[in-house]
Parts: structure tokens; C-alpha cells; sequence
């Protein structure tokens, strides 16, 4: 599962082929063991749980690049490489 970028500890991924169990556009968040699925039209958690901290910057993170996580979620529903995201500053 290809990294989109890690900020403030956080790692954020996206799967291939991996729009069958939440119906919607989404990525993977992954701080200290903890793991959430963050939808990237609103931003809202889909699954799982990471501390409230991190989950507001996930979101800020998302807000900011919406545009790109489409982009990359188009590629990555077809299987294409992905391409890497500026972290969160």
C-alpha cells in the first residue's frame, strides 16, 4: 500500500484497488498503532480511530489537498502508481 505522506507522526496510505468495502473515495491514516479510514470528500472517519489531535489534522490535510486525493484515488481504483503528497506543515 503506497505511502501518500507522513506529518506530526502520522502516516497516510491508499490502497489499490480498494473501493469495494467503503463505497467511497478514501485513505488510510496510521499513528502510534492506531489505524483510521478517512473519507476524502468530507473528511469524516469511516472506520476506526486515532487520537482527536491527530484526526483534526488528517482532516486539515485532507481539506488542503482534496484535488490531488481524487487524482490519486482515480489511479489507485485502476491500479496505476500513485503519486506522493505534500505533509501537512
Amino acid at each position: 500500500m503506497p505511502i501518500l505522506s507522513m506529518f506530526y507522526g502520522i502516516v497516510v496510505r491508499m490502497y489499490f484497488f480498494d473501493d469495494k468495502q467503503h463505497h467511497v473515495p478514501h485513505v488510510h491514516a496510521e499513528y502510534s498503532g492506531s489505524d483510521a479510514v478517512f473519507s476524502i470528500v468530507n473528511g469524516e472517519v469511516l472506520a476506526g480511530e486515532l487520537p482527536s489531535g491527530k484526526v483534526k489534522l488528517v482532516q486539515a490535510w485532507i481539506e488542503i489537498h482534496r484535488d490531488e486525493l481524487q487524482a490519486d484515488w482515480e489511479l489507485a481504483v485502476n491500479g496505476e502508481e500513485v503519486f506522493r503528497i505534500d505533509p501537512l506543515r
